[in-house]
Formats: structure tokens, C-alpha cells, sequence
């Protein structure tokens, strides 16, 4: 018996059970084609990844510098941990989007698709895909990723509805939690 997303529900069959965390979700028969849910297993991790960085980037931001990540972007003056930055930001974008499109070009380069999605090397510096529990790790990484991907848009309605942060945000709903909650 395998664990599948509603319980009593039966899973598609091109869904096995041997992707990290498949619960038989596919009520569309999206994935139906090995091509496309190659496709979609990494879209959905490199998603992850993303979603994982941007919500820890958000409360890091608030939390070191004080000032939200909405308002960050905005600022009078622009500083990295203290260090003003002598690029307006358009400039600073526009090298993040080089170095990015460079570093994302050599790895769909990759022909291998376990290599493309566990590049290995130099980046996995603790030399995590070498142990016994690889497969336990890549579990792992997809339950945090789905769930940042929940966080995320959590960010983005608090910013929406609030204009502040997910620490602050945080920290005044827990001044009064009886009042300071979704409902009011």
C-alpha cells in the first residue's frame, strides 16, 4: 500500500512511486508522457529551490537590514551588509540576469538529467549525494520546496494586504494572536 495525496484515491499508473515524494497527484494526466514529467520534475525542483531561497532572502532582509523586501528595492541609497553599492540597481539586475542565464545555460547543457537536477561537484561541497540517505535528502527537498512555494505566496499576500514584511508581519501577529490572524 503507497502512500497517495487523497486517501483512497489510485494513482495514475505512469506514476510508480519512484520519484522523490510522489503522492499519485495528476488529475489532469499532465505527466502522462515520460518527456513531459521529466520536464515537470525538474521545473518543480528547480521552483523549489527558488522558492526556498526567496523566503529565507525575504526574512533575511528584514531581519539584517530592517527594512522589508518590498521597500529594499526602493531605498535612497542602496548597501550590501553596509557597503554602499556603486551600480544604480538596473545595473545590478542586469548582471544578476547575465550571471544567471550563464549558470542556468551550463546546466541545461547537461545531457545526464540526474546531473542536470543533482549537479554534484562544486556544488555539493559536504558531499551530501555521495551518502546512503541521497534518496531520503531528495524527499526532503521536495516537501521544504513545495512548502516554500506555499511561504512565498504568503509573502507576496502579506506585502499585498499589509505593505510589510513576514517579520513583521509575524511579530504583530504575535503581539495578539486572538486578533492579529487571517480573519481579521
Amino acid at each position: 500500500m503507497r502512500a497517495v495525496w487523497m486517501p483512497g484515491s489510485e494513482a495514475p499508473a505512469h506514476l510508480d512511486g519512484s520519484l522523490p515524494c510522489d503522492y499519485g497527484f495528476d488529475p489532469l494526466g499532465l505527466g502522462k508522457e515520460p518527456a513531459q514529467l521529466a520536464r515537470f520534475q525538474e521545473a518543480e525542483i528547480m521552483h523549489c529551490r527558488w522558492a526556498m531561497l526567496g523566503v529565507a532572502g525575504a526574512a533575511a532582509q528584514e531581519i539584517v537590514t530592517g527594512v522589508n523586501w518590498i521597500q529594499a528595492p526602493v531605498q535612497d541609497s542602496q548597501t550590501y551588509l553596509g557597503n554602499s553599492i556603486p551600480f544604480p540597481l538596473p545595473v545590478v539586475v542586469g548582471i544578476q540576469i547575465f550571471v544567471m542565464s550563464y549558470l542556468e545555460q551550463k546546466r541545461t547543457d547537461q545531457t545526464d538529467p540526474v546531473k542536470r537536477l543533482y549537479p554534484g561537484g562544486a556544488f555539493d561541497p559536504a558531499g551530501f549525494s555521495k551518502g546512503a540517505d541521497f534518496e531520503k535528502l531528495k524527499r526532503k527537498e521536495i516537501a521544504n520546496g513545495r512548502l516554500a512555494m506555499v511561504a512565498i505566496v504568503g509573502c507576496f499576500a502579506q506585502a499585498i494586504t499589509t505593505g510589510v514584511g513576514p517579520v513583521e508581519n509575524l511579530a504583530y501577529h504575535l503581539a495578539d494572536p486572538g486578533h492579529h490572524n487571517i480573519f481579521s
